[in-house]
C-alpha cells in the first residue's frame, strides 16, 4: 500500500470514527430521555448517596458487591421508609446497567435483606387524605375575592374533576383547553405513565351548581387573567400580579393546604395529591365504576385504583353497621 493509500485509508477511518462517535452522544442522550426528568434526578440523588456511604466506609460503589449492598441497605433502614429503600435498591441496579456491569441486586443475598426490611418495617406507605366532595365546596366557598381566588377555584375544581398529578395539571397551557357543549376536553400531552407523549383527553363536564363547577371556574379565569396562550395556571405575586412564568407543582400543594386550613382541615395530611385520590374515593362512593374511574385518573393499576375503591367503600355494607350497636 502507497503512502497516498495509508492517508486516505487513515482519513476514512477518523471519518467512520467521528461519525460513530456522534451517533455514540445520540444514543447517550436518548439513554437520558427514556425515563422522567424527575426519575433521572432521584436516581442521581440516591447514587451520591450510595457512593457517598460506600467512600465513608471504605468500600467499591462501582462496581459494588452484593454484601456492599446489603449492608447500605440494612444501615439505611434504620433511618429511611421502606419505599426510599426500594428506590436506592433500583438506583444501584440502573448505576450498574449503565456501566454495563451485572447488577448486585439480582443476588440472593440482597434480595434476602429486603425481604426482611419489608417484613419488619412493613411496606405500607403514608398516604396524603382524600379531598372529597363536601371538603371542596367549602375550600372553594372560603376563597378570596381576587385574581388569585378566581384562579384558585379554577384550579381546585379542575385539578379534582380532571384527578390530575401536580405535575399534570401546571402542565397545561391555554391550548390544551377546549370549551364544549358538554364540558371542558383537556389535552394532557405527557404524563407519569405516558412519558413518550402519545397524549390522552380528559372530560370534565359542567357542575351541577355555578358556585362549585368547573367550566364555569375555567371561563372565569380566562376572563380575570385575559390568558389566551401559554401556560394555563401562573403564579400571582404580593401585589396582586400575575406573571407569565408557570406555576410549581410545588405550588399546588401550597394552594390546597391553604385553602384546607381555611376550613378546619389539618394540612399536615392534605396536599397536591388529595385532588387526584379526592376524585376517585368520592368517586367510588357515589358509586362509579372501576373502569370509569380510571378512565378519568388515567390509572393503568386496577390494584392502584381498588385502593382508593376500598377507601370510598369503607361503610358502604358495612358488617358492624347492622349490628343495632
Amino acid at each position: 500500500m502507497d503512502r497516498q493509500t495509508e492517508i486516505a485509508v487513515a482519513g476514512s477511518s477518523e471519518t467512520t470514527l467521528a461519525h460513530l462517535g456522534r451517533i455514540a452522544d445520540r444514543a447517550n442522550e436518548f439513554v437520558r430521555h427514556s425515563k422522567a426528568k424527575n426519575t433521572v434526578s432521584a436516581y442521581q440523588s440516591d447514587w451520591r448517596h450510595f457512593s457517598g456511604w460506600c467512600d465513608k466506609h471504605g468500600l467499591t460503589s462501582l462496581p459494588a458487591t452484593p454484601e456492599t449492598v446489603a449492608l447500605y441497605l440494612s444501615d439505611l433502614s434504620n433511618t429511611h421508609k421502606t419505599s426510599t429503600v426500594i428506590r436506592r435498591v433500583s438506583s444501584i441496579s440502573q448505576a450498574h446497567q449503565m456501566g454495563g456491569l451485572e447488577t448486585p441486586s439480582k443476588s440472593s443475598k440482597v434480595r434476602l435483606v429486603m425481604a426482611g426490611i419489608k417484613r419488619k418495617n412493613g411496606t405500607a406507605a403514608l398516604s396524603k387524605a382524600p379531598v372529597l366532595v363536601g371538603e371542596l365546596k367549602g375550600m372553594i366557598l372560603e376563597l378570596p375575592n381576587k385574581l388569585i381566588g378566581v384562579r384558585d377555584r379554577a384550579l381546585l375544581l379542575i385539578g379534582f374533576c380532571g384527578a390530575f398529578r401536580r405535575s399534570e395539571l401546571v402542565s397545561l397551557d391555554h391550548a390544551d383547553v377546549q370549551i364544549t357543549r358538554d364540558g371542558l376536553v383537556i389535552t394532557l400531552r405527557r404524563s407519569k405513565t405516558d412519558q413518550t407523549g402519545d397524549g390522552r383527553k380528559i372530560g370534565v363536564p359542567f357542575g351541577s351548581h355555578p358556585e362549585s363547577c368547573p367550566v364555569r371556574a375555567y371561563q372565569d379565569w380566562l376572563d380575570a387573567s385575559a390568558i389566551s396562550s401559554g401556560p394555563l395556571f401562573r403564579p400571582i405575586n404580593r401585589h396582586g400580579r400575575m406573571t407569565s412564568d408557570r406555576l410549581t407543582p410545588k405550588a399546588v400543594a401550597g394552594i390546597v393546604k391553604r385553602s384546607a386550613k381555611r376550613i378546619g382541615l389539618n394540612v399536615e395530611t392534605v396536599a397536591g395529591h388529595s385532588l387526584r385520590s379526592g376524585l376517585c374515593t368520592s368517586a367510588a362512593d357515589a358509586g362509579a365504576s372501576e373502569r370509569s374511574i380510571m378512565n378519568q385518573s388515567g390509572h393503568r393499576s386496577l390494584t392502584s385504583v381498588r385502593r382508593y375503591i376500598r377507601d370510598g367503600s369503607l361503610f358502604k355494607g358495612n358488617a358492624a353497621a347492622v349490628l343495632g350497636l
